[in-house]
């Protein structure tokens, strides 16, 4: 059994994602059986919740002890982790809490899977974030893609527009008012019929930017219900997009005990693919 207190009005289902990422992944499950109560009373569908609501969550052990990742790196200053699918950064930071102090320095997508650092100490936050924010860490990411690449390599410039009604960005050629922009490196590693893997370098590291960037140029990556390509997906029965964030490259000039070193994701982006 897992209690958590409301303090932002969201839905049930995002609560629980950003909080609770086992209770995410058997949510549907525990609706059904009416396993969460809300302000005492049991419920069984996706309800909104206010600030201040209590929110009780009827986990078995079983349930509770779901993997969400695995832990790569350790020190006293940084955690470095390799995320599963489903889980959302939120959830993540949420269930480290439960044991120690974490900060979040960046983040990734709920359905993408792999490296994401955490700070441990105030003073390591402030650090990693000016790490990241200076570019003294080098993202690469493994994605499978459709294939119509006109170029096997190139790096992509564009601008970057979130559309917070929709949870979605959109991409421009040229600047918009409200709109930042993104450089995104890309080079084809091997092609398959009608799918590519492409390893991916990020230079900036914007909200859904590899999907969009990717998505823009007519290469959508493969399993993204938002961005994809719906009958692509279909063919190959995928749900969740297929983009893993493989390495990640700390500067000799990053402290924290990791400067020079150099992490690797143990999951790639087509281990689900038939």
């Amino acid at each position: 059994m897992k209690t958590y207190k409301v303090k932002i009005e969201c839905s049930l289902r995002d609560f629980t994602d950003s909080v609770f990422p086992q209770g995410a992944f058997c949510f549907t499950s525990l609706l059904r059986n009416k396993d969460i109560k809300v302000n005492g009373l049991r419920v069984r569908k996706n309800i909104e919740l206010c600030i201040g609501d209590e929110v009780i969550y009827y986990t078995t052990a079983a349930q509770e002890s779901a993997v969400t990742h695995y832990t790569v790196f350790e020190n006293e200053k940084v955690l470095i982790a390799d995320k599963l699918s489903g889980v959302s950064s939120e959830g993540l930071l949420s269930e480290l809490c439960e044991s120690g102090n974490y900060y979040a320095v960046h983040r990734l997508d709920r359905n993408t899977q792999g490296l994401i650092a955490f700070a441990k100490t105030e003073e390591a936050h402030i650090q990693l974030l000016k790490a990241f924010k200076e570019r003294s860490v080098e993202k690469t990411y493994l994605a499978v893609c459709k294939n119509v690449l006109t170029q096997d390599k190139a790096t992509l410039c564009g601008y970057l527009l979130k559309d917070e009604k929709n949870a979605k960005v959109k991409i421009f050629a040229k600047e918009v008012k409200g709109s930042v922009k993104i450089i995104t490196e890309y080079e084809a590693v091997e092609k398959r019929d009608d799918l590519v893997l492409v390893k991916i370098i990020l230079h900036t590291g914007k909200t859904h930017q590899i999907r969009a960037h990717m998505a823009y140029i007519g290469c959508p990556v493969l399993g993204d219900e938002k961005y994809g390509d719906e009958a692509l997906n279909k063919k190959y029965s995928l749900k969740r997009q297929c983009l893993v964030a493989k390495r990640l490259k700390f500067l000799h000039s990053v402290n924290c005990g990791i400067g020079g070193k150099i992490f690797e994701s143990r999951f790639s982006p087509t281990e689900n693919l038939k």
